[in-house]
């Protein structure tokens, strides 16, 4: 049981080292993550420094219909020439990117947008009663939102996907080939990795119902329970590396029937997809405007897929993250701040902003 609350209640959420102080990256000490065609960066460690930061705000906004949650910063300018649109992984859950899209945000000077949206059913209530949503589906509901918020405003858009949001991300650039100026791909997890145990036991389960049902029943037993109690099972599970912010939200969203519910679907639905092979020709053709980040050791984004999109389209600009901050990097602070830093860098360097 205790392998099966791992697959389904964390999935992808990595532990990593963090503090409970807050901090600013105080600027770049990796001579930025150059952005021009075919770089391959190892980022040095990052300075931090304590900051009073702006803060991001949840609304719920209706998208075809169905119930999504926003978090979001509107740019401090009259008038911002660039939106920034981060797309999670599974859990597909907004508020786990509260830090993150804080100090991105900090990072660029406020002078773009910076919104992350949440997939349908992921979230603490259950708008969708109970329904199941694809890899698919959560793919068009991005389109949905762009063509809905952003498609008739003049406004270019940086779109970043994390883990699974990587492929969400791709799919959806080929949507808005010239809407969207960059694409970043956070420790992406674009095809299967058959060498992964974690990845196969996920998948054992994802593939049962009965599995996926108890598997959801036991996580939203644990979060009926007295919240300290609740708080303090995940904080024991978890380790003291999580932020205060992502126990909370593991808490209030996660720990959710509907919820893990829809994380299980979903990653059967991505498991049946990405045994294909990613898109070559459009990641070729549009090399000049991606960007990957990958981890030293992660089994969603291994390096061996680094080596082959370096081979396949070597325009493509290529990151290692040597810090350890790894494939949940924005369930803690340290992480959340370095890879903001990092695609601030990218940001600047492609002189989307004015890097003041």
């Amino acid at each position: 049981m205790r392998s099966a609350v791992v697959s389904a209640g964390f999935l992808r959420c990595a532990v990593d080292s963090c503090s409970a102080q807050r901090y600013r990256l105080f600027r770049s000490v990796c001579g930025g993550a150059r952005s021009s065609p075919g770089a391959t960066v190892s980022m040095e460690k990052a300075r931090l420094t304590p900051f009073p930061r702006e803060q991001a705000t949840t609304r719920i906004c209706l998208v075809s219909s169905f119930a999504t949650e926003l978090l979001e910063i509107r740019s401090k300018e009259k008038e911002p020439s660039l939106h920034v649109l981060v797309i999670p992984g599974n859990p597909g859950i907004a508020a786990f990117y509260k830090n993150f899209v804080e100090a991105l945000y900090e990072n660029i000077d406020g002078q773009a947008s910076v919104t992350a949206i949440g997939h349908i059913s992921h979230s603490q209530k259950d708008s969708e009663r109970g329904r199941l949503f694809s890899l698919h589906e959560q793919i068009d509901h991005k389109v949905d939102f762009i063509e809905q918020e952003l498609q008739h405003s003049e406004t270019s858009i940086v779109l970043v996907g994390h883990s699974i949001g990587a492929y969400i991300g791709l799919e959806v650039f080929k949507r808005f080939p010239n809407k969207i100026q960059m694409f970043v791909g956070l420790y992406p997890f674009l095809k299967l990795n058959k060498n992964s145990v974690t990845q196969s036991a996920i998948g054992y389960i994802a593939r049962s119902s009965l599995l996926s049902k108890g598997v959801s029943l036991f996580a939203s037993f644990i979060g009926s329970l007295q919240p300290s109690v609740t708080r303090g099972i995940v904080r024991r599970f978890l380790g003291p590396s999580w932020s205060v912010t992502a126990v909370d939200v593991a808490c209030c969203h996660l720990l959710k029937y509907h919820t893990v519910r829809n994380v299980l679907f979903m990653a059967m639905t991505e498991f049946q997809k990405l045994t294909e092979e990613p898109d070559w020709t459009f990641v070729r053709a549009n090399e000049g405007k991606l960007a990957f980040l990958f981890g030293v050791d992660d089994h969603w984004g291994p390096l061996s897929h680094f080596e082959e999109i370096s081979k396949r389209a070597p325009g493509v600009t290529l990151t290692v993250e040597t810090e350890g901050h790894t494939h949940g990097y924005c369930c803690n602070e340290p992480g959340s701040f370095w890879v903001a830093d990092y695609i601030a860098n990218l940001i600047k360097n492609q002189s989307l902003i004015r890097n003041n």
